[in-house]
């Protein structure tokens, strides 16, 4: 069984030259698949373009080109949130694996919140992920879910953002819910 891998998050530094990024400068993501994980390279154009020419160069499993943009400094929360992202980034650090599915299903929704950005993966059970504004990289095991699992693994993602949430009002919760499932899948985006 496939576990989830941590990733440091994007670099402000060619971690080739040393030489910080400027504001909207073009940098590659390099990830190496590893014994017992993944590696991260942020590189460069120019580092890059050496490492393209290095015939003896490390194997690359995935990589993209991305413009730089400095963290925006995090706004002040009067409450610690707890969201589809905050449950995600708890689940894989929980590395437990029933929660495989879970997992699958808040990365698809937080890509089509346009919160992650799917980068290349060769291995079709995994998924690469890149969070938009943070660069952070996701790896999620893809578990193959059929139209019949949907409503389960929905149900289980809407209960525990119900379960964690203490600010959400009964009523939302459960009127989010359809007798009959057949809206599972707009449910799940709006968890």
């Amino acid at each position: 069984m496939q576990l989830e891998w941590k990733i440091k998050s994007r670099s402000d530094t060619c971690e080739a030259t040393g030489r910080p990024f400027a504001e909207g400068e073009t940098f590659h993501t390099v990830l190496f698949r590893k014994n017992d994980g993944f590696r991260r390279l942020d590189l460069s154009e120019e580092a890059w373009k050496a490492r393209t020419t290095d015939t003896e160069a490390e194997p690359i499993f995935s990589s993209w080109r991305s413009k730089f943009e400095p963290p925006a400094p995090p706004p002040a929360e009067p409450l610690p949130r707890d969201d589809a992202e905050g449950m995600l980034r708890r689940l894989l650090e929980s590395e437990d694996p029933s929660h495989t599915n879970t997992r699958y299903l808040l990365a698809v929704m937080l890509e089509r919140k346009r919160i992650l950005r799917p980068q290349p993966s060769p291995d079709t059970g995994t998924m690469v992920y890149e969070h938009a504004s943070t660069g952070e990289t996701f790896i999620i095991t893809d578990p193959g879910l059929s139209l019949s699992d949907l409503a389960s693994v929905q149900e289980e993602v809407s209960s525990l953002l119900a379960g964690l949430s203490a600010a959400a009002p009964a009523s939302a919760v459960a009127g989010s819910e359809s007798p009959d499932n057949s809206g599972s899948a707009d449910q799940a985006e709006h968890a």
